[in-house]
This record gives structure tokens, sequence and C-alpha cells, in this order.
């Protein structure tokens, strides 16, 4: 399995989950604890954009890379999927859907894109193994 695209995937599938955890567990932080609301520097949507900037690059090197050798078209579709969902939720959902649309749109994004690039590991590590 090429390192690269290996190290891609796991990127890409932390990258996601930092995003579930993030819209998850920053609300449930503010309503237990509401002084460390000032705590945050970064303000929820530009924390999405940032992570965007990582998500994106990183997730469609890894997909491609793994259609590349697999050449499952639904892995690879599925992963972009999410990517334009999480690249929705961040630049349009709080406006568009409010705080708990965004949130949950978040989530199905993040978990397409973590799903696909699973998917993407398995089937580049069963290619590997049958070659």
């Amino acid at each position: 399995m090429s390192s690269l695209q290996k190290i891609g995937d796991k990127l890409a599938i932390l990258l996601s989950s930092v995003c579930m955890v993030h819209c998850v567990f920053t609300p449930l932080l503010l309503i237990a604890i509401p002084s460390i609301g000032g705590a945050f520097s970064i303000g929820h949507d530009t924390f999405h954009q940032i992570m965007l900037f990582f998500v994106i690059p990183v997730g469609v090197i890894a997909l491609t890379m793994g259609y590349r050798r697999h050449r499952s078209l639904s892995v690879w579709m599925q992963g972009v999927g999410g990517l334009l969902i999480l690249t929705f939720a961040a630049l349009f959902g709080h406006e568009l859907l409010g705080e708990m649309g965004e949130t949950l749109l978040t989530i199905a994004g993040s978990l397409f894109i973590v799903f696909a690039h699973l998917r993407n590991f398995q089937m580049h590590r069963q290619s590997s193994c049958s070659a």
C-alpha cells in the first residue's frame, strides 16, 4: 500500500472526526460551563472554514489515489459527496438551517467521509494483498 495514501486516508478520517467532535461537544460544553465561551478565540464558523482548508485537499488526494488503485467509483463518490456536504454545512448551513441543522449536516458529511476513507483504505489493502 502506498504510504502516502495510507497516511492520507488516516489523516482525512482524523480531520473529519475532529469536525464531528467539535460540532457535538462545543455546544454541550458551552451549556455545561458557560464561562468557557470566552476561552474560545476562534468562532464556530471560522473553525469550520479552517478545517475545510485541510479536509478538502487531503480527502480529494487520498480518495483519488485509492480510486486509481481499486477503481471503485462508489467509494470515491461517497467521499466527494461527504466533502460537498461538509462544505455546504460550513459555508451556508448556519444561515439556511440554523445551528442544529448545521450540526446535523456536518455530522452526516463527516460520517460519509469517514466511511468512504475506511472503505478506501480497506479496498486498497485488499488490492495490495491480491497483487
